[in-house]
């Protein structure tokens, strides 16, 4: 019997870099694996960059994310980069900035992304090509902790400059592949990770810069371990001894 106890601050931390593993993985393989050309059929990075970024919620029917939502998903890149960055697509004709400030698809950065999904549906059905198991392990235990995140969200009232509501819960139509269903929640769930440590290191007075700046040191560790604590709660969802498979299937994903 398992006797080690994985208290959810713990998890939180270990299960970060894992979810980063696994998550750049199956992004990276869509990129080589097909997404590229279908980027350059769209136009390139130029026109589909930012719909990559944001397709759990655009890709949804009226899918949509608001101007403070987006400051938030794009919180270390300079404000004038991510204007010129959305101008470009607007002018690409993928995506409508509404007057309010709010992002959606056009007709034609939908049609991407329903070419994109189905990209990734190849690419991590053979990248992780017999892992049934545990794929269906961590969708499941991974749309739990997501579930409970939004939960948690609401009772705090934190649905306003956070990346994680802007984008969760991942727009999953019927019939989504396990697949697609683990690689969108593992990005969802790193949204959550990081609002929790933009907020940490916002306590510590610091910014954006100033913290990607920071070298290892007490500082920063200790902006890590604050950043395991505010983003535990979802994971107290699950027991430890689920908290610990996900850490175990996770690590055991190829990829």
């Amino acid at each position: 019997m398992n006797t080690i106890e994985l208290a959810p601050h713990r998890a939180a931390g270990l299960v970060a870099p894992a979810v980063d593993r696994a998550y750049r993985a199956g992004m990276l393989a869509g990129h080589d694996w097909g997404g590229a050309e279908l980027s350059q059929r769209y136009g390139g990075p130029a026109a589909t960059g930012l719909l990559v970024e944001l397709r759990t919620r655009l890709a949804a029917p009226g899918g949509i994310v608001d101007e403070a939502g987006f400051a938030a998903v794009t919180r270390y890149l300079d404000p004038a980069v991510s204007r010129r960055t959305v101008d470009k697509q607007v002018a690409y004709g993928m995506i409508h900035r509404r007057p309010d400030g709010g992002l959606c698809a056009t007709e034609r950065g939908l049609a991407f992304l329903t070419e994109l999904y189905q990209v990734h549906a190849e690419v991590t059905d053979e990248l992780w090509a017999g892992q049934d198991e545990r794929v269906a392990r961590l969708v499941a235990s991974l749309g739990r902790v997501l579930a409970y995140a939004l939960v948690l969200a609401d009772e705090e009232g934190d649905r306003g400059d956070s990346a994680f509501t802007a984008m969760a819960p991942p727009h999953e139509p019927y019939g989504t592949p396990p697949g697609v269903l683990l690689l969108n929640r593992l990005g969802a769930l790193r949204y959550h990770r990081a609002d929790a440590h933009a907020a940490a290191w916002t306590a510590a007075a610091h910014t954006a810069s100033s913290v990607a700046a920071l070298p290892p040191g007490p500082e920063r560790l200790a902006i890590e371990l604050e950043t395991d604590r505010r983003a535990a709660g979802p994971y107290a969802v699950l027991t430890a001894d689920e908290r610990l498979t996900m850490l175990a299937d996770l690590a055991a994903l190829p990829g």
